[in-house]
């Protein structure tokens, strides 16, 4: 058993919400024993206690009767959660109106705004009026093309306030990306803004928030919220108003619309490399009751953080991060390239933000790496108590580099879950020790387990993750899927009553996991099941690589392993570097894990919210169509992998 690169203080352990949280369910009688592994048995065998005492914990503000808090548990699809309830997923956000700080907008050029709890109120309160005035009412769309700015949260408060459906891409979105998204459902109001920042670069939108405007039919009006100019020049897009006009001399009294437990609250959609994305339909009541599950028991958030995450609106974790108001955090919103100021924009909004916790993904921890930052040399990083990391696995180098030259003293919470829940089913643990290239435990009320291909559960050997037990924020179903076969076919098509989620990973001895990679995109050499994420930690290694993608190419009658690489400007695939990179797989990996080609291309596709399209390369490869190119960042680099000689030897 290996040493802990970080063991939590009996007093950080002491003061905790989950310490806490025990506290309470033991004066309600409830012993569930001294460790977290006891505390999660219970949660998974008593899901309807456990969801019950996480509604009472954090305070859940609703109408009806809270018990039951489940129907139907031997359903899986098909439990009702707290069936006698009426809430308000915007209510609880606002549920603090003082004049602490609840945003923190942040530009990459340096612009800053802040937003106290009552003034965001306020502002919810106005555009939720201009919404009723246009005929927004419950169940209604509003579609939200913007950077990761204030008016964003204001836009989703406001809809949720009233009970409609909100939905958002990010403005790095192309035409087509957006047209297959907000086309399926069919909004009647578009906000969105003139422009954003990015890499030092002014990026204008209004042409293609005018080709929008023209694609939808059922959009009424579109909002703009200049960012670039003070008066941006709308007069070509129909039905277009500014902002401000739009919210002009409305109230600031605001009624909360409480609705049914699974009334829809979000749109969120399936990454959309395969085709048309999927339409996922999330309910106000399980986004909420996990989302506070995960931020108060799981990260140990509270009114006294500062809580950021690198994110986009075009992504789950923009949603995760919004949901820290109902626990009273200073939320830390940025747009920009996370690289900006030399790598140090980031870094520096650490210290003069003072964020507690520090949300990113692997690759930014990676790249830190590979650019030779060292911040616990320039930076205080004093408040920082916790860092999250996802998106793709995080490597045991990258944790090591964390305790090494980021901070000591911190929890680093790798998580892992999926827009498919808006959550997650592993992650972090604040009383829990963190090892390296491990999740700290499967998350309370998750009934994780791994499973071999007879469908057996295991620990030790890698597998399909699964989830065995109901739990709240199942999505409501697939837009426009009226008999549900979509959705039951997507997850529980492999296992009866059983969640399969395409992740292949490990149980470790430490009750953690390791997330291997997705399952469609295991490599199968010889009938061996190797996941995607061995070899690029294998590759990382090498100093020459800045990026990698691999793929298994069919070959004869099996599988071959066939690695491409974005070197270092200047750098050279030669025989003596492939042989380096094969010699550091094999060592640290297995022969199984060693590409048979190596080649060497100038980028690499990756979607929208950053992670590598193997799929798409193993398609181009294959001579077979990617079905929707606008669901990547790049999809131009494509070319790079098609008729190329070495894939024919």
């Amino acid at each position: 058993m290996g040493k802990p690169l970080w063991v939590p203080s009996d007093e950080r352990v002491a003061g905790a919400n989950i310490t806490r949280f025990r506290a309470a369910l033991s004066e309600r009688g409830i012993s569930v024993g001294e460790s977290y592994s006891d505390l999660h048995q219970w949660s998974v065998e008593q899901p309807g206690l456990f969801w019950s005492a996480v509604w009472d914990y954090a305070d859940v503000i609703a109408d009806g009767d809270p018990a039951p808090a489940a129907e139907n548990l031997d359903l899986f699809p098909g439990t009702q959660w707290f069936p006698n309830t009426r809430l308000n997923f915007a209510e609880n956000l606002l549920r603090f109106r003082d004049e602490r700080t609840a945003i923190v907008s942040l530009l990459e050029n340096g612009e800053r705004t802040e937003t106290s709890y009552a003034q965001l109120y306020q502002q919810v309160a106005q555009l939720a009026g201009a919404l009723r005035a246009q005929g927004v009412g419950i169940g209604d769309r509003v579609a939200a093309f913007l950077p990761n700015v204030s008016e964003a949260v204001v836009g989703m408060l406001a809809t949720a306030s009233i009970g409609a459906v909100w939905s958002s891409c990010s403005p790095d979105f192309g035409i087509n990306g957006v047209q297959d998204r907000f086309g399926q459902i069919e909004p009647k109001v578009l906000i969105t803004t003139d422009g954003y920042h990015y890499n030092g670069k002014r990026c204008d939108i209004l042409e293609r928030v005018a080709a929008i405007r023209e694609s939808i039919s059922s959009l009424e009006a579109v909002v703009i919220a200049p960012l670039l100019n003070a008066a941006p020049a709308i007069s070509a897009i129909p039905g277009a108003v500014l902002y401000g006009d739009f919210i002009a001399a409305n109230s600031t009294d605001l009624h909360f619309e409480r609705l049914p437990f699974d009334h829809p609250l979000y749109i969120l959609y399936s990454s959309g490399t395969t085709g048309v994305p999927k339409c996922i339909v999330h309910g106000a009541g399980g986004t909420l009751l996990q989302h506070l599950k995960e931020h108060q028991l799981q990260t140990d958030i509270g009114p006294l953080d500062t809580f950021f995450y690198f994110t986009t609106c075009g992504w789950m974790m923009w949603n995760w991060l919004v949901s820290g108001l109902a626990s009273g955090a200073t939320l830390v919103l940025y747009d920009g390239s996370p690289f900006a100021s030399n790598g140090q924009v980031l870094l520096d909004a650490i210290d003069r933000e003072g964020i507690t916790v520090f949300g990113t993904s692997a690759k930014y921890i990676a790249e830190l790496e590979k650019a030779g930052h060292k911040p616990r040399e320039s930076h205080s990083l004093e408040s920082l108590r916790t860092i999250l990391s996802t998106g793709s696995p995080l490597s045991p180098e990258s944790f090591e580099y964390v305790y090494r030259n980021l901070k000591g003293d911190v929890c680093l919470s790798s998580i892992s879950g999926g827009t498919d829940i808006i959550s997650c089913f592993v992650g972090g643990c604040p009383v829990l020790p963190v090892y390296s290239g491990e999740i700290q435990a499967a998350g309370l009320g998750m009934a994780v387990e791994i499973r071999d291909e007879e469908g057996q559960p295991i620990q030790g050997s890698k597998g399909e993750l699964v989830c065995t037990v109901p739990f709240p924020s199942t999505p409501i179903g697939f837009l426009n899927d009226t008999d549900g076969s979509r959705y039951r076919d997507a997850y529980f098509d492999k296992y009866p009553n059983v969640w399969a989620h395409g992740d292949y990973g490990e149980l470790t001895e430490h009750n953690g996991f390791i997330i291997h990679g997705r399952s469609d995109t295991v490599l199968n050499p010889g009938g061996v099941r190797i996941g995607t994420a061995e070899i690029y930690r294998q590759v990382a290694r090498t100093p020459e690589v800045v990026d990698s993608v691999v793929i298994g190419q069919n070959w004869y009658d099996d599988v071959r392993v066939v690695l491409f690489v974005v070197l270092h400007d200047g750098a050279v695939l030669t025989d003596e570097l492939q042989a380096k990179i094969r010699r550091t797989i094999r060592e640290n990996a297995t022969p199984r894990h060693v590409p048979a080609v190596i080649v060497q291309v100038s980028d690499i596709p990756r979607t929208i919210s950053g992670k590598i399209a193997e799929l798409a390369v193993r398609n181009v490869v294959h001579g077979e169509p990617v079905k929707n190119n606008d669901a990547l960042a790049n999809p131009e680099c494509l070319e790079l992998f098609r008729g190329l000689p070495a894939l024919d030897s």
